[in-house]
């Protein structure tokens, strides 16, 4: 298949899915931990780089490499790497590309756990980090410094669908020497392509809108050069931390459904997102579909749609956000995002509580914020059940609470 001139939805079927000694229609699942050698010769060529094929699953899989080949051609990247989970991958490219002494500028909405790494494990390896509104490119420039070797960006922002230009900050960063970091996992490529902007590497949790189904966990990397993924892939191999043949196998079948599965996230967030900005519970609604959104003119420029995620602030505060997650029926109440189901969450007490109130408060982060990841039920259905839970919500009058009842 083209890759260059495929459509994106049949690239979604038909990325990845090379011939195969019996001719399967879709990739077996290589559920081995080893490979066995010709001779001795030929298990000597494998580990010397001489010759192609698999030596060992934590090293390379048939499968793995499979689904790793899609994602690569959806994002139009040289190559990616599967990873345990989206935090394996995110510290796969931190312990790759730095080192003790750089200077790391990090967008201030991003994913918690992505700002506890930072702030613990990589400042102990003498790893020092800025954490900037990255949605004003102004703010990047000015957090260079002399040891300044990679801005990562997550856009839209965890939870506050924040957006960056990617454009802007990646000639910022290239015009300084450093590399571009984007964290793509809530657009996914059917709806963001930062390689076309200029960044160095993309990466994303598949157990998000990848996998699609909520019953994966993974991440993977993807790399724009050889170099840059050859470094990656022997940081990888050393710490280990590999999806497994089965989970990739979950993934590659989950893209296939992808585009059309994205296009009702959009439908149905859009619906939604108007509903909210009308009611009278909440204080003010993010969504890039939405002209009220403050980068909305990037996202028109970045994105081929407005994804699945929406964020809003209830005028009730605290009380009010517990307010509604206890009521909701329909939308579960759990972490994670990206499901066929829709999936609601309060950051304040749950993704984001390992950020500290502070930190939250600098990331746009309050305490009545929502994060809504709209599946792709029936819209009317998902409506109905925030309605009935909004009404409730309209009682809660909002309070300063205390820090030990936050």
């Amino acid at each position: 298949m083209d890759n260059h001139s495929t459509n994106f939805a049949t690239k979604c079927v038909h990325s990845g899915m090379n011939e195969n000694e019996h001719h399967a229609v879709i990739p077996p699942i290589y559920q081995t931990s080893t490979f066995s050698f010709e001779s001795a010769k030929h298990g000597a060529s494998l580990f010397a780089g001489e010759q192609s094929g698999y030596i060992y699953t934590r090293m390379a899989n048939p499968t793995v490499q499979a689904m790793e080949e899609a994602v690569a051609a959806l994002e139009g990247g040289y190559k990616a790497l599967g990873c345990a989970s989206g935090m394996a991958a995110i510290h796969t490219v931190f312990a790759s590309l730095l080192k003790a002494g750089d200077h790391v500028i990090c967008s201030t909405a991003v994913y918690g756990p992505t700002v506890t790494l930072l702030q613990t494990i990589m400042k102990k390896f003498g790893v020092e980090t800025s954490f900037v509104d990255t949605t004003d490119a102004h703010f990047v420039s000015e957090a260079f410094k002399p040891n300044t070797t990679l801005v990562f960006v997550e856009t839209p922002g965890n939870p506050t669908l924040a957006i960056s230009d990617l454009q802007e900050i990646s000639k910022i960063a290239h015009a300084k020497g450093a590399l571009v970091v984007v964290d793509n996992t809530f657009m996914s490529p059917a709806l963001q392509k930062p390689f076309d902007f200029g960044v160095d590497v993309v990466l994303h949790s598949m157990t998000k809108f990848l996998n699609g189904h909520s019953d994966v966990v993974g991440g993977i990397v993807i790399a724009k050069d050889k170099d840059t993924y050859t470094k990656m892939r022997k940081t990888l191999n050393q710490t280990g931390g590999v999806i497994d043949p089965f989970n990739s196998f979950l993934v590659h079948r989950g893209i296939k459904t992808l585009q059309i599965r994205i296009e009702r996230h959009c439908t149905n967030a859009q619906t939604i997102a108007e509903f909210l900005e009308n009611h009278p519970a909440v204080k003010w609604v993010r969504y890039p579909g939405l002209k009220s959104h403050p980068q909305y003119e990037i996202g028109l420029k970045q994105h081929s749609g407005s994804g699945g995620m929406v964020t809003f602030e209830l005028k009730g505060g605290f009380e009010a956000g517990e307010t509604l997650i206890n009521n909701v029926k329909l939308c579960k109440l759990a972490v994670s995002l990206g499901g066929v189901e829709s999936l609601i969450q309060h950051p304040a007490s749950m993704t984001h509580f390992s950020m500290g109130k502070e930190a939250r408060a600098a990331g746009g982060i309050g305490e009545g914020l929502i994060r809504l990841s709209v599946g792709i039920e029936a819209v009317e259905d998902i409506i109905s059940d925030l309605e009935h839970a909004l009404e409730l919500v309209s009682h809660v009058e909002e309070k300063e609470l205390t820090p030990a009842e936050v």
